[in-house]
């Protein structure tokens, strides 16, 4: 099945919907919730990723929560960023058992309770030096686009720092948030190495952009 990235109001959650009147049709239109999980091992900057992408979808005047899991306080456990992002308030306070969009910061980590997250429609964006075909063979059944963010960040100056490059990549996946306003939250929220930040985040970008116009993404049916 041939897959279509969707933008941020192409996500519905029907099941939180019933609950809370997001993803449901009311005399105002409907009302859409993007439920988005970050995973990653403790020094990679899955929560400062994660806090990131939250500040750039409010500058972008949406509503956001963000919240964190810790598998520990040792270098090297897992770690996870929980984000939903809506149109109106977000009353919901549960976790996150299904995402409409994963970003993991290390390939090993696609296995067990993060891939349990993922429905039929997930997206998930990882940190892979691997080719997309390496996951259709893998992974079937499940949507990848693989990012090789160590080798951007490398390229710009920024060693094993992936965090600028995967949210460049993550926001092109997913058509949401808007690159100027991505760049724009770095800039002001980065503590140092602004351009060098800009500059990995606008190759993730693009390096997703030509993946998706050169390679069609397909959900292999499992």
């Amino acid at each position: 099945m041939r897959m279509t990235i969707p933008g941020l109001d192409s996500f519905r959650n029907r099941d939180l919907g019933r609950a809370d009147g997001i993803g449901v049709v009311d005399a105002r239109g409907p009302k859409f919730l993007l439920q988005i999980i970050i995973q990653g091992r403790g020094g990679q900057g899955a929560q400062t990723a994660g806090n990131l992408l939250a500040m750039a979808f409010f500058a972008a005047g949406r509503q956001v929560q963000a919240f964190s899991s810790y598998g520990g306080a040792r270098r090297g456990t897992p770690v996870s960023s929980f984000l939903r992002v809506a149109d109106r308030p977000i009353r919901v306070r549960c976790d996150i058992e299904k995402a409409d969009a994963i970003l993991c910061f290390d390939a090993s980590l696609l296995a067990g309770q993060l891939l349990a997250a993922a429905h039929a429609d997930t997206l998930i964006v990882v940190n892979s030096s691997r080719a997309p075909d390496y996951f259709a063979r893998t992974l079937s059944g499940y949507r990848v686009i693989p990012v090789d963010g160590i080798s951007i960040s490398r390229r710009h100056g920024l060693a094993r720092i992936v965090n600028s490059s995967l949210l460049g990549a993550f926001a092109r996946a997913i058509e949401a948030p808007s690159l100027d306003v991505l760049t724009r939250t770095l800039i002001e929220e980065a503590p140092a190495m602004h351009a060098e930040n800009v500059a990995a985040c606008e190759e993730g970008y693009r390096y997703v952009d030509d993946q998706l116009r050169s390679v069609p993404l397909e959900r292999t049916a499992s």
